[in-house]
């Protein structure tokens, strides 16, 4: 990832650095493994963590002729262990360093994934709680529906997140498996007991059939889960850009002091950051079919998917972290403006009772098709004027719809508070309070 959208401890999982110190752990452990098992000298095992060091220039340096990192790597641990690296990778294939690596590398980057959507979490909850009242219009379509609160956008939100955090964690948990095997992962030349060992002291469960490599099919759940994360990202931020248009207007990012929103038009102040958010959110789902495409290697194994995944899985978890914490820093700081949205609702007339009236009707002997009729007519001609007419007006005008519905009970039935009795209800379910 560039610079522009990364985080220093996202991407530091990912440099160099830290994945030849988590192979040295790997292959020390192993050490220790066969130590115990009576396969190589304690002395051997105690030298490697003791003696053993690496510099990535200079792996660097000798992979330029060996053409194989592994080896690089291993060639330089040996410069500084000395002749107990000899016992060093005793039975081991690349691949166990390689896919255990990345189930840790992975595994890190799910832990700040996870941190990542709790803070979220708490951002959008206090955003619920602090708008559980505010009326707003709600749209289907894009059209006005019936009212809603800001603080059940919030709490649809946080619901979905929370979800999302569920599912990081279920992720975290498939794609965290140790493969210490060997060739074609038969265990021939390596006891199952170092794989135990490598598990338990980096924080790994066991593969239960490796065939050399851990089978794709948890790699390619874990970037599912990213792309679903991201989905939902661009779900919230889509909101935002929407409620920021002109001419409705009912919620802003926060734009800061000094800040220019067009090159060209000093009026300006665009969503900047919620769409950068949807660009991310594209970006991050399209690594799930690569990972996916990943799954079906031949026979035991192939290194089809190790391009791959050196792309992918930097990218998909340094854009997923940055896009975490600019939606959360966005819902942080977004400006609402509840006046906005009692004019927007009240635009068209009175028009988002209809239903309301509707089942009024059939509630007093009319007919569901003639209670939509009466209805449609007296909305329509609100729709018409742009709500210029009131369709309140209209139904008390209309002897058909006050034979059987009073005007003091269609006074009762434009009630806004009738669409928020049951906030307390979803906010119940959602925060569990």
């Amino acid at each position: 990832m560039i610079p522009r959208y990364s985080r220093k401890q996202m991407a530091d999982i990912w440099e160099a650095e830290n994945r030849f110190r988590i192979w040295f752990e790997i292959e020390a452990h192993a050490c220790d493994a066969n130590a115990k098992l009576g396969r190589i000298p304690e002395a051997a095992a105690k030298a490697v963590w003791e003696r053993g060091k690496f510099e990535v220039a200079r792996i660097d340096e000798i992979e330029r002729e060996v053409k194989h990192d592994v080896i690089a790597f291993l060639t330089n641990l040996a410069e500084h262990v000395g002749d107990e690296a000899r016992f060093v990778h005793q039975g081991m294939t690349s691949s166990d360093v390689l896919d255990t690596c990345l189930s840790v590398q992975l595994m890190q980057a799910a832990d700040i994934i996870i941190e990542d959507l709790e803070k979220l979490l708490v951002v959008l909850k206090r955003r619920a709680e602090e708008h559980k009242y505010t009326v707003c219009i709600g749209r289907s379509h894009g059209i006005h529906a019936e009212p809603v609160t800001f603080g059940l956008k919030m709490a649809q939100a946080y619901a979905e997140f929370d979800r999302c955090l569920k599912r990081m964690k279920d992720a975290r948990a498939e794609v965290a498996t140790c493969a210490i095997s060997g060739a074609v992962g038969t265990f021939a030349n390596i006891d199952p007991f170092v794989e135990e060992h490598v598990a338990e002291k980096m924080g790994l469960t066991i593969e239960p059939v490796s065939t050399q490599v851990i089978p794709r099919d948890r790699h390619a759940m874990y970037f599912s889960v990213l792309g679903v994360i991201a989905s939902c990202i661009e779900r919230l931020a889509v909101e935002v850009r929407h409620l920021q248009r002109t001419e409705v207007l009912e919620a802003q990012e926060y734009f800061s002091k000094g800040q220019k929103g067009s090159s060209a038009m000093p009026h300006k102040k665009n969503p900047i950051l919620t769409e950068n958010l949807t660009g991310q959110a594209r970006y991050i789902r399209a690594m799930c079919i690569p990972a996916m495409e990943n799954v079906a290697l031949w026979h035991e194994r192939d290194i089809s998917h190790s391009s791959v995944e050196r792309y992918i899985g930097p990218d998909a978890t340094v854009a997923l972290d940055f896009s975490l914490a600019r939606l959360t820093n966005v819902m942080d700081q977004l400006l609402v403006y509840p006046d906005n949205m009692l004019d927007n609702m009240n635009k068209m007339g009175g028009l988002p009772n209809s239903q309301r009236v509707l089942l009024e009707l059939t509630q007093a002997g009319v007919s569901r098709e003639d209670a939509y009729r009466l209805v449609q007519e007296n909305a329509m001609k609100v729709w018409d004027s742009r709500g210029e007419l009131q369709l309140l007006d209209l139904l008390k005008a209309d002897e058909t719809v006050t034979s059987k519905v009073s005007a003091e009970e269609l006074d009762e039935l434009f009630n806004m508070d009738y669409h928020t009795k049951h906030v307390d209800t979803i906010f119940k379910r959602v925060f569990g309070e």
